[in-house]
């Protein structure tokens, strides 16, 4: 008679269910697995066999056949280690089947019965609560998969510390969450502060509004102006997550396999990949695993020196930066991961980077035009905040005053962050949609008056006017101001090119 014990494998950041049926046949011995395995799955054979007879037990001399249902979904990782031993132990008699099916089990087997962390344990807590189900996970990952509300989490050791659970032979180690602390905090002791950047007031004035309203933001300037300082401390200003938040941020994290089971709940994440870096670096490999537009969920993806990234991997941010997800589909499948970020582009004017400088620059018109046009209009329209930068002058970076320190801003930041949760939108403003937007949006007559003849002269698209007022709204916010007013939508205005591209 079959036996069947619960089990999940992932997909993308959820864990789908899947159920693990084992039946021994009278015939000569063997392993036969089937329902779509992966190669890692195939090879647990060999595994299970050991960790079941390293535990005091017999491994059954019939032809052992396993069954992973749903058969079509593929399933990769080590993860159903455990719960093929524990359904081949209930099918030879070794644990009955009424406990084998009241837990949900994950984890790698060793050969000597240990059982080694996986990914994604915060998804299997999930999967195991809403099924009603106790999670059976490492020791490794218990901790992080309790942090899940209503989620209860066995962590075990070894095989046998399990077969002894589910035959009363000793009571079950029940997990609890690591304290949060500072864990969902974005400022990070003795991290970089904005208070080392000196002048640079538009870029700092436009750094506080990308992080109010997590608004994408544009720095075009010559080398040294202080770019990728600027960007670098965007975090320390952004403010903590929400549980909810990063308990999201970590599904994603930990089942990229980035975190140990001890780590807690993941920071506002700071993603800055190299202008090197592939499509599939950016968006997911082949094996849907996460790129770095999903490991920026809810905090930063900064890409330094824009222009050298390869055209066809900016050109991909298109539809993350629309609708806050990206659904990758490959040969084995098609995952959905979330990405609802804060995009910081940072440009060189030209090649050479020295126009507008103080410095002659040596490139052609041509050069200067090609090099501009590897942000593409669509791209740039996506972008918020366009801020050009010069280079600091030598008497005002040696002897200028430090400007505000990080921590004075941050405080303008959550105030604002708190008006937009108080109007119960439920989303940064830069991430509201049509309906919300409307809601959220109330502009003054004289306001209202300047947008349209704005979106008239200069033939703004339906999405560049969307997103001023988006900003306008976030300006407002900054000032503690209900309606968005005259001022608020000139500041906008300014940050947004009116006369073609930049």
């Amino acid at each position: 008679m079959a036996t069947t014990v619960a089990s999940a494998a992932l997909n993308g950041v959820q864990a789908v269910e899947v159920e693990v049926e084992v039946d021994l046949l009278r015939r000569l011995p063997s392993v036969c697995i089937v329902g779509l395995p992966a190669s890692a799955v195939r090879e647990s054979a060999e595994r299970v066999r050991s960790a079941i007879e390293a535990s005091g037990h017999d491994f059954p001399r019939k032809r052992v056949v396993i069954n992973l249902a749903p058969a079509d979904l593929r399933k990769e990782g080590t993860a159903l280690d455990l719960p093929m031993a524990l359904g081949i132990l209930a099918a030879d008699g070794v644990i009955e089947q009424r406990a084998a099916t009241s837990i949900l089990a994950a984890g790698e087997l060793a050969l000597d019965g240990r059982l080694r962390p996986i990914r994604g344990s915060l998804s299997l807590a999930i999967a195991a609560r809403d099924s009603g189900r106790i999670l059976v996970i490492p020791e490794d990952n218990a901790p992080q998969a309790a942090m899940v509300p209503g989620a209860r989490v066995w962590a075990a050791r070894t095989l046998s510390e399990v077969i002894d659970w589910l035959t009363a032979a000793s009571d079950p180690r029940e997990a609890t969450a690591p304290p949060l602390g500072s864990s969902t905090s974005s400022q990070r002791d003795g991290g970089p502060d904005l208070s080392d950047v000196r002048g640079q007031h538009l870029a700092r004035r436009a750094l506080e509004i990308a992080a109010a309203g997590a608004h994408h933001l544009l720095l075009i300037g010559p080398p040294g102006c202080g770019k990728s300082m600027l960007a670098q401390r965007l975090p320390s200003i952004l403010p903590p997550l929400t549980f909810e938040e990063a308990l999201q941020t970590t599904q994603v994290h930990c089942a990229a396999g980035l975190l140990t089971g001890s780590s807690g709940l993941a920071a506002r994440p700071f993603r800055a990949p190299h202008h090197t870096v592939t499509v599939a670096g950016l968006v997911g490999s082949h094996s849907l695993r996460p790129g770095e537009v999903a490991l920026a969920h809810h905090g930063v993806l900064f890409l330094d020196e824009a222009a050298e990234f390869r055209r066809s991997a900016i050109e991909v941010l298109r539809q993350p930066l629309e609708d806050g997800e990206i659904r990758i589909t490959r040969a084995i499948g098609t995952v959905t991961w979330p990405a609802q970020l804060t995009l910081v582009l940072a440009s060189n004017p030209c090649p050479c980077g020295h126009l507008g400088s103080a410095q002659p620059c040596i490139c052609s018109d041509n050069s200067i035009r090609s090099y501009r046009r590897k942000l593409s209009g669509p791209i740039l329209d996506r972008i918020d905040l366009h801020v050009e930068m010069a280079a600091i002058p030598p008497g005002d970076l040696l002897a200028g005053e430090p400007g505000e320190p990080s921590e004075t801003v941050r405080s303008r930041v959550i105030a604002a962050r708190k008006r937009q949760v108080e109007r119960r939108q439920g989303v940064p403003n830069a991430q509201l949609d049509a309906r919300r937007l409307r809601q959220a949006v109330r502009l003054d007559p004289a306001a209202l008056d300047l947008l349209q003849k704005a979106a008239t002269r200069h033939g703004l698209s339906a999405r560049s006017t969307t997103r001023i007022q988006k900003v306008a709204r976030t300006i407002a916010d900054l000032a503690g101001c209900s309606e968005i007013r005259f001022p608020h939508l000139v500041e906008a205005l300014a940050f947004r090119p009116l006369h073609g591209i930049t």
